[in-house]
């Protein structure tokens, strides 16, 4: 997944994303996470936090701040701004993402240990060729409105996510293993073959080859089951009441204010929700202050309040955790665009940036320097041996040495932005790179939704150099490895291509073995790394203070249903 919204699926943006940098999208694959931005360490960041401001409520506060809920056993955290979407099968980014997973779900699901798990399937059998899944639905899953789940419901929903007209930027990528989603994309088909209803409760999906990954891929939101009447008779404003099948149903939503999700007492899996309701506030302050103020009952931090948050003298650093995520923020470099095109001038680039320094003092030491495409903690992970070095002579010779030495075309950086100065870390990085090339680029500042669609349309896509994360969507290196750079992937921003990658990939999606898998993965990984598409340059890590009366708080290094581990203890 992105993030600005940072993958999962869900690509990746840097802006607002619930668990990472200071920006971040997630789009498409494990919710697309772009990290675009400055990355702090929450969704949002928290630029008008108050510094210097200490003491934390000791309990919890009736007021609820100008907030939509005065129940009292609601528990009240930061938004990450307003979803661009919730309708599962448009979700690519971690904004929509957070809310999606609660309010609806699929076949299988994600568990605390990030482990696929039964879900609105409360088993399944695995053909001897591995091509064809049989699922069992749980007779007791219900929608919202109480009505059942059954098969035909997600033969639809699969359908509906695979027909054009919904223009599901996902489909593709996360259920176009299935035989048949490719051929009804392109309106070749007016039926998804390879879903086959074999009685009310029985779904049989049949892939088009034996993927290791393929159960992993039905977590993500394009696979969740909608109901048909709701979505038809809703039209395009149908998720304004979505009947879905989650642990929450959605009770307010309030377009630049709060979103009121609601417990689902019907909800077919453990452990139930305990909370009845859960307010996130999308705006209206510091969240940091609200947190303070008893308005909140957890908070991000970002990098105004680092300092005083980890001060083991500070009231609030009792309330601190600190969370790895399975992300990576990267510059990348479009290879269709001069002058990256040559291998040479993207050495050069990413030899010119002094990363350690940018997280040194940009980033206060908040996220860990980047090696590799995959984070630390992703199964497969390994240190890579041919680490990119900061060594501005080199990054000289190979600028000379390319074929355009001499001739640089005018270059332009595109990031996220809302007008006025660029992100710090940007400026650093274009400083860097003119004090030690010569190179005077240009910044060039796009509205998020913009920036998402150019994301989107990764064969088309204008954009000479820009900066980008991804959030996993599941737990593997295909997560990372093949939808980012395989040839002609939906996630492959910038137009990588090597016929070497793309075979080790696709021996590694077929391979059983789990270490020799991992093998195939890290060899893929060391030569893209050598290809340079891209330039990796941190993994997050998320910085949230919690009240003490909120029990079963989890945040993952992924977007998961969590909201039902969590209860109040007032």
């Amino acid at each position: 997944m992105s993030k600005e919204g940072s993958n999962r699926g869900l690509i990746i943006l840097v802006v607002v994303l619930v668990v990472a940098l200071v920006g971040a999208i997630c789009v498409g694959a494990g919710l697309l996470l772009v990290f675009l931005g400055q990355p702090s360490v929450g969704p949002v960041a928290q630029a008008t936090a108050v510094p210097g401001r200490t003491g934390v409520a000791p309990t919890r506060a009736p007021s609820t701040g100008g907030s939509g809920t005065t129940n009292q056993n609601a528990l009240h955290l930061p938004g990450t701004g307003d979803p661009p979407t919730l309708d599962p099968a448009l979700t690519s980014d971690a904004e929509s993402a957070v809310y999606v997973v609660e309010l609806f779900s699929g076949l299988v699901t994600l568990d605390q240990n990030l482990k696929v798990t039964a879900d609105l399937a409360e088993k399944w059998s695995v053909s001897d060729d591995r091509k064809v899944y049989t699922f069992s639905i749980r007779k007791d899953a219900k929608f919202h409105d109480g009505r059942p789940v059954t098969a035909q419901d997600f033969k639809y929903s699969i359908e509906r996510a695979a027909n054009p007209a919904t223009t599901s930027p996902t489909a593709d990528t996360y259920l176009g293993d299935i035989v048949g989603v490719k051929e009804k994309l392109s309106r070749k088909a007016s039926a998804v073959s390879g879903v086959t209803v074999v009685d009310d409760y029985t779904l049989q999906i049949t892939i088009d080859a034996p993927k290791t990954y393929f159960l992993a891929k039905l977590t993500f939101p394009t696979a969740f089951v909608v109901d048909k009447n709701n979505v038809e008779r809703g039209g395009r404003t149908w998720t304004d009441k979505p009947n879905g099948t989650g642990p929450f149903k959605l009770k307010e939503y309030v377009r630049g204010q709060r979103i009121i999700l609601a417990r689902n007492d019907n909800y077919h899996l453990e452990p139930k929700p305990k909370i009845e309701e859960i307010e996130f506030i999308l705006g209206g302050g510091s969240f940091m202050t609200m947190y303070e103020n008893g308005d909140l009952d957890a908070a991000y931090v970002g990098q105004t309040d680092i300092e005083r948050v980890t001060d083991p003298a500070s009231p609030l650093n009792k309330e601190l955790t600190v969370y790895p995520e399975l992300s990576t923020f990267f510059v990348v470099f479009n290879v269709r665009k001069p002058p990256f095109d040559d291998l040479k001038v993207r050495q050069a680039f990413a030899m010119a940036i002094d990363r350690q320094k940018i997280v040194d003092v940009v980033y206060r030491k908040i996220p860990i320097l980047a090696e590799s495409i995959l984070p630390p903690g992703m199964p497969g992970y390994s240190d890579p041996q041919n680490k990119i070095k900061y060594d501005p002579a080199q990054a000289k010779k190979l600028l000379a040495d390319s074929k355009y030495a001499g001739k640089l075309p005018e270059i332009t950086w595109f990031t996220v932005g809302g007008g006025g100065a660029s992100a710090e870390n940007i400026q650093a990085m274009t400083a860097m790179l003119k004090e030690n090339l010569g190179i005077n680029i240009s910044i060039q500042q796009t509205d998020w939704a913009t920036f998402l669609g150019q994301l989107h349309d990764p064969a088309n896509i204008q954009y000479q150099m820009f900066d980008t994360g991804w959030i996993a969507d599941y737990a593997d290196p295909q997560n990372f490895l093949e939808i980012l750079f395989k040839t002609g992937s939906n996630e492959n921003w910038g137009g990588y291509s090597n016929k070497q990658v793309d075979q080790l990939l696709e021996q590694a999606g077929l391979e059983k073995d789990s270490a020799t898998r991992f093998k195939l993965y890290s060899q893929a990984e060391q030569q893209i790394l050598a290809d340079v598409p891209v330039l990796p340059m941190v993994f997050s890590r998320t910085y949230v203070l919690t009240k003490s009366y909120v029990k079963g708080a989890i945040y993952p290094p992924l977007i998961i249903p969590r909201l039902k581990y969590m209860s109040l203890s007032k």
